[in-house]
């Protein structure tokens, strides 16, 4: 008998829990494994790559609830269910008001609020796997029936004091809490010592005959790209944590240096209108392009001559790893995660979290060709892939 297997997460929209979600589900032996999807909005660029074997579920009507007016809801209540939802938005949206605070928090002011309109679902699962942080572990810890529950920590996250507390009451359902990096696993077992030995550290997992095929796909890089002699690429959302306004100071000194390049932007995000102004104001706007989201980024992967990862903090760093498997020299930040990826001039090159000098290493990659051609034949000889992580997850389930 094939096991029942829930996966929860917010959406599939593009960004890198959604885009490991995605290959996971691509990956996955469903001889074995009957796989229901529950998303809380049934939105996303990776959408059309979900495999035909996993059950999308409805949109939880809650959700599908919130998505209306409140004035229109207002004007529609008829039984006494509508009007306690009617009250927990209101309840939410003055918490929001009263209190702010940053996802973390706002995802503990709308569980608080709202949990109480959310059935427990009717079907019984071997495993439930809450594939991120925030609201969807907070739906498994409560509504999911399922004989071993799994929370996935995909990111840093480091809530306080009323905010840790109540994560501390909802971990305390899940009977592993599976982390994409050491250093994720490290800064979690800081702030949560009291789940150390419920912790385990699942890389997100990498296929390389799944990424060469997106990579060689018909899209539309080539409309896209192709506009300049350097073409530089960086993945991630638009928010302050990835690092843009590094990026544009970066920029700003490559045109001034006279280099032919164009750098490209696959994302969006809350800083979408900042960034563009930035853009704009350094007269950049040939040079920096924001191209939005592509549900297959692999073949703007390919294209380019050098992926530039400018964030401050990664857990893993997705993108940096799918460069490399593409044989794509990477420069990166600092962040400490990058090390556990990249060697310094061996299959990439590792700078401060400063504008100029990630310039610096960008024009000493394009002029040192013998730099540039040795670490683009140490990333062939790389080993590429880690399937091994995929029968990590395997044996999470009890295999």
């Amino acid at each position: 008998m094939k096991q029942k297997l829930l996966f929860v997460i917010e959406s599939l929209n593009c960004a890198g829990a959604e885009k490991s979600l995605t290959t996971l589900l691509n990956l996955i032996d469903y001889s074995k494994y009957e796989v229901d999807l529950q998303l809380f909005s049934i939105t996303g660029e990776f959408l059309e790559l979900v495999p035909k074997e996993v059950n999308i579920l409805s949109q939880l009507e809650y959700f599908e609830f919130c998505r209306k007016s409140m004035s229109s809801c207002i004007k529609k209540i008829y039984s006494i269910n509508t009007i306690k939802k009617v009250l927990s938005r209101i309840c939410y949206s003055v918490k929001l008001r009263i209190k702010k605070g940053n996802n973390s928090d706002k995802a503990v002011m709308f569980w608080s609020a709202c949990k109480g309109r959310f059935e427990k679902s009717s079907k019984q699962y071997d495993v439930a796997i809450a594939y991120a942080q925030g609201t969807p572990t907070f739906y498994v810890a409560d509504k999911v029936n399922a004989k071993k529950k799994i929370a996935w920590v995909n990111t840093v996250y480091r809530p306080e004091g009323k905010t840790k507390k109540y994560n501390i009451t909802k971990y305390k359902e899940f009977e592993t809490i599976n982390c994409v990096s050491d250093a994720v696993a490290d800064l979690f077992r800081k702030d949560f010592p009291e789940f150390e030995n419920q912790i385990s550290v699942i890389y997100d997992i990498m296929d390389k005959d799944f990424i060469l095929k997106m990579a060689n796909m018909k899209s539309d890089v080539k409309k896209d790209m192709q506009k300049a002699k350097y073409e530089l690429l960086t993945i991630g959302r638009l928010d302050p944590n990835k690092g843009y306004d590094l990026a544009i100071e970066a920029a700003k000194i490559l045109k001034e240096r006279q280099i032919d390049f164009c750098w490209y932007v696959l994302g969006k995000g809350e800083e979408y209108d900042k960034i563009n102004e930035a853009i704009k104001y350094n007269n950049l706007e040939k040079n920096f392009i924001l191209l939005g989201v592509r549900s297959n980024p692999y073949p703007y992967i390919l294209q380019s001559d050098i992926y530039i990862q400018t964030s401050r903090f990664e857990g893993f760093g997705l993108a940096i790893a799918e460069a490399r498997m593409l044989n794509i020299p990477v420069i990166s930040t600092n962040f400490e995660a990058v090390y556990h990826q990249i060697v310094h001039e061996q299959n990439g090159l590792i700078t401060d979290m400063d504008g100029k000098d990630i310039a610096d290493a960008i024009i000493k990659l394009v002029n040192d060709h013998e730099l540039y051609n040795k670490i683009v034949s140490n990333l062939e000889k790389e080993e590429k892939g880690n399937s091994s992580e995929l029968n990590k997850f395997y044996a999470l389930l009890g295999e």
